[in-house]
């Protein structure tokens, strides 16, 4: 479970390895306090809907679950995507409820993690790895623990280097989305030194 947790986390990450998520990766990493919310939001979403998707894959959507020569393997996306956005719409409430000033900074990258597609790569990639990596329940909540801390940790450290690059000098046509792109790059080929590990 520890070498799926950090694989997830370190050499499989998110952003760094696929470049999943970044939408509200690029727009919501102005601040480190905000990223730490969002961060936070998308780590609670991975570590209950992979799970989840893990049991609806086995016992529903698998080849003969339901019966014999019965396979509803074509509806996991519809499937899946039911379970994030429903869970998306509870984090939606408790963010709300909570902590107001969070959820008007957050605004509409908030209700849009329902199709970040970084929680909805956790599960496809969870439904690939069933029978190798993942076998159980617990497996696939360590690797939706994972895989969520690893988009967090992505957006806290550019928020991070977003928040001191404000102090230094960009040319013009950097600035922004520009800027973003090229540490993002930067931080990914800093990440596959974590590729050569074995454990």
């Amino acid at each position: 479970m520890l070498n799926l947790f950090i694989n997830s986390v370190f050499i499989e990450n998110m952003v760094f390895a696929y470049f999943f998520g970044m939408c509200s990766y690029i727009a919501v990493s102005k601040s480190v306090k905000t990223a730490l919310g969002l961060g936070a939001a998308v780590t609670f979403v991975q570590v209950m809907t992979v799970p989840l998707n893990y049991l609806l894959n086995q016992y529903v959507l698998a080849p003969n679950a339901l019966g014999e020569g019965v396979d509803l393997g074509f509806l996991s996306f519809i499937i899946f995507i039911a379970v994030i956005a429903a869970f998306v719409q509870l984090v939606e409430m408790i963010v709300e409820k909570f902590s107001p000033s969070l959820y008007n900074q957050l605004g509409i990258f908030l209700p849009l993690i329902a199709v970040n597609c970084a929680i909805m790569g956790g599960s496809l990639f969870m439904q690939q790895m069933v029978g190798t990596e993942i076998n159980s329940v617990g497996d696939s909540i360590v690797y939706g623990l994972g895989s969520g801390i690893g988009w967090w940790l992505a957006i806290v450290m550019m928020a991070a280097i977003r928040e001191k690059i404000e102090y230094s000098h960009i040319p013009a046509a950097m600035k922004g989305p520009g800027i973003a792109f090229i540490i993002t790059g930067l931080m990914g080929i800093a990440f596959m030194i974590f590729s050569g590990i074995q454990l």
